[in-house]
């Protein structure tokens, strides 16, 4: 037997690929627990109790804008199909 058959195996942390097995499982660790953090910091408020009074408020400002926004195109409708004053 020759001398570098004999030599010893590097140890386990000096190989490169168990470092790439090991930082998958490693990077999902740390976006999970930077989730949670994320989680508790910011939790969402809860749904107030008047929800459904104040979604009919929403939409009633919503149809009143939009009928305002057609009113200059009522009005120029209107204009050219009525027969001029003399």
């Amino acid at each position: 037997m020759t001398n570098e058959s004999m030599k010893k195996p590097a140890p386990w942390w000096k190989h490169g690929h168990v470092w790439l097995l090991i930082s998958g499982p490693a990077a999902v660790v740390v976006a999970g627990i930077a989730t949670a953090v994320i989680a508790v910091r910011g939790a969402d408020p809860v749904v107030e109790a008047d929800y459904y009074r104040r979604g009919i408020e929403i939409n009633k400002a919503l149809a009143a804008a939009k009928e305002r926004a057609q009113l200059p195109a009522m009005q120029g409708r209107n204009h050219a199909a009525t027969p001029a004053q003399p």
